[in-house]
């Protein structure tokens, strides 16, 4: 049964009116939710107004007429040459963390965005999460609003908005390579952030009262759709932004290893990271029967009800549901033509599966292997496929370990993939989805990848950056594991900041209902990086873990992974058998020890 915090928050928040939820490294701060009783009916004044009729700011204007816009009050202003350029025109439904928004259906140099001053706006609709896409004048910005429900009650959250000239990259949902002023453009980078705070669940929104901030310009506002119906079945994170091919009028035939079936599908393609739209002419689904040999015809997949889609750049889409069984424990094939020249791509670095690459033409479709010649072992743009039905997903935060580092290529022995099984042959628990987003060489607290433009570094925005995109807005998330901390401290974090952090991940995660566990971290002496001096610091996370974790600190339990891969007559050391033979990494019979240790209950 799925862990919910909010009854517990309602009943608290009757009797103190507020349930707060600590600060997050995306936002600075995180919602705070609360819930009071019932308001009077809001005074007409007040009555709500669709977003739209209360722009009173003006943030784009064209290139040739830079002065018809003042962003920030000193003549600033978003070019609508490049945002046409990333995909942003007006009116374009942008979908983000799972939120569908709209890009104001203005022209330049017209009103597109409110400055935040207590206005009501009228929204609508039942979900897990308000997305707003936002971004912060002088400086990161922050304010407390309130959402009323139509059984008349309401809830309190807290908005932050990072500032449009110098907040992080790593947490934007778009940059855009130019600023407009009236003296000129300024090669400086401009950020627009979506940011979601928690709703009260099952309670259908009527209207949300902005906070009273006119540093804070809102530019959208919707409702985030829940995801009932759907459980996760494979997730992958985008772990950098890398050049690849040149693939121009290629397909991709993509190979992902399923946790669990269900009658219905639909994949997610993320264009993370991106500064310009990516182009999907078709796209397919089998089941594999070998290498790039479907078992059956591949079936066509659609959005929206045409073949193929646009992906603005930092926005995703999901295909339209289909009728198709998915059986659990099994390769499907994921198929998709690039119509266009594609020269960077989001990826998932370390797939340790064999994928395909066509040769020219659209073969999304076909029922053999032949157009198929090259190969790739990573993951570029596909980030999810769901099933139709189940009880929800697990999601496993981690590192290289959970990643499957050292694990077999095309074996599907990476100890999610064992978790996997064990709750395929089970009947204790319900048979959740397993969604690994392991990504190799990624930390809690630094980023490894900084978020924006071309690079070699696959090692991912850190676990806090990529938090909401990879635990909060996961289809039908009910648990996550955080299995995270030995590259920090292998790298010069101290154990206070790996626990502030881990803190941090529990509070963000449990004020949005999930269950979370931590893992302790596994030691690595012998491996170059794990002096003594990190073993020190790596054993005061992990004894911080064992005596706070479950008892206040925000966590509902302990994975002692720690105590499963070490050796007992040298606990700095992975014990030998389940050593890969570079001390940092468990090899197969670690990876399956690991998976094997999890009380099934916890989850």
């Amino acid at each position: 049964m799925r862990r919910r915090v909010w009854g517990t928050a309602v009943v608290l928040a009757l009797l103190s009116a507020a349930v707060t939820v600590p600060a997050t490294a995306a936002t600075a701060e995180s919602p705070t939710v609360s819930e009071v009783p019932a308001l009077p009916s809001v005074p007409a004044k007040k009555r709500p107004l669709p977003l739209e009729r209360l722009f009173d700011n003006t943030a784009v204007s064209d290139d040739a007429r830079p002065g018809e816009g003042d962003f920030d009050g000193s003549g600033g202003s978003l070019s609508a040459q490049v945002l046409t350029a990333a995909g942003w025109t007006p009116g374009r439904s942008l979908t983000v963390q799972g939120a569908r928004l709209t890009w104001p259906r203005r022209a330049a140099g017209e009103p597109d965005n409110v400055r935040a001053d207590g206005q009501s706006v009228r929204v609508g609709g039942r979900g897990d999460a308000l997305a707003f896409l936002v971004a912060g004048t002088s400086g990161e910005q922050s304010g407390t609003g309130v959402v009323r429900y139509a059984n008349g009650s309401r809830s309190s959250y807290r908005l932050t908005a990072s500032d449009w000239r110098g907040g992080p990259l790593a947490t934007k949902a778009v940059a855009l390579p130019h600023i407009n002023t009236p003296g000129g453009q300024l090669a400086e980078k401009a950020r627009l952030y979506v940011v979601t705070v928690p709703l009260v669940q099952g309670r259908e929104v009527a209207s949300v009262e902005l906070p009273r901030n006119t540093g804070i310009h809102v530019f959208a506002l919707s409702v985030r759709a829940d995801s009932r119906g759907w459980t996760g079945s494979w997730a992958a994170s985008a772990s950098g932004y890398t050049a690849v091919g040149p693939w121009t009028d290629r397909t991709l035939r993509l190979v992902v290893h399923t946790s669990t079936g269900g009658p219905r599908v639909r994949i997610r393609l993320d264009n993370t990271f991106a500064a310009a739209p990516v182009r999907i002419g078709s796209a397919t689904v089998a089941v594999q029967a070998s290498g790039a040999s479907p078992r059956s015809a591949p079936v066509p997949l659609s959005f929206r009800g045409a073949a193929g889609t646009e992906i603005p750049a930092g926005a995703q889409a999901f295909s339209d549901p289909l009728a198709f069984d998915v059986p659990a424990d099994a390769n499907l094939l994921v198929s998709f033509h690039l119509p266009g020249t594609v020269t960077a791509a989001p990826v998932h670095s370390l797939a340790v599966q064999t994928s395909y690459v066509s040769t020219p033409g659209d073969h999304a479709a076909d029922g053999g292997p032949d157009a198929y010649t090259s190969t790739i072992t990573t993951w570029p743009l596909l980030t999810g496929v769901d099933v139709g039905g189940g009880p929800g997903s697990v999601v496993l935060l981690g590192d290289s370990i959970t990643d499957g580092e050292k694990s077999t290529r095309d074996a599907n022995r990476r100890w999610p993939d064992v978790l996997a099984g064990r709750l395929r042959n089970q009947s204790v628990v319900p048979r959740y989805g397993v969604l690994n987003h392991g990504i190799s060489a990624n930390r809690v607290v630094s980023d490894r990848y900084t978020g924006d433009g071309v690079s070699t570094d696959t090692g991912g925005v850190s676990a806090l950056h990529r938090l909401d995109r990879d635990v909060l807005a996961q289809t039908s998330a009910r648990t996550v594991v955080v299995f995270q901390g030995v590259n920090d401290v292998r790298w010069g974090a101290s154990a206070e900041q790996v626990v502030a952090g881990l803190r941090e991940i529990a509070d963000r995660a449990r004020g949005r209902g999930l269950r979370v566990l931590v893992a302790t971290i596994a030691p690595c002496e012998g491996e170059a990086r794990c002096t003594a001096a990190v073993d020190a610091q790596r054993v005061a996370v992990n004894q911080w873990v064992r005596s706070e974790a479950g008892s206040g600190s925000g966590f509902d339990g302990v994975l002692d992974f720690d105590s499963v891969l070490r050796d007992p007559a040298h606990p700095a050391r992975i014990l030998p058998a389940y050593d890969s033979g570079d001390h940092l990494h468990p090899g197969e019979a670690g990876l399956a020890a690991l998976a094997e240790s999890v009380d099934l209950r916890l989850l």
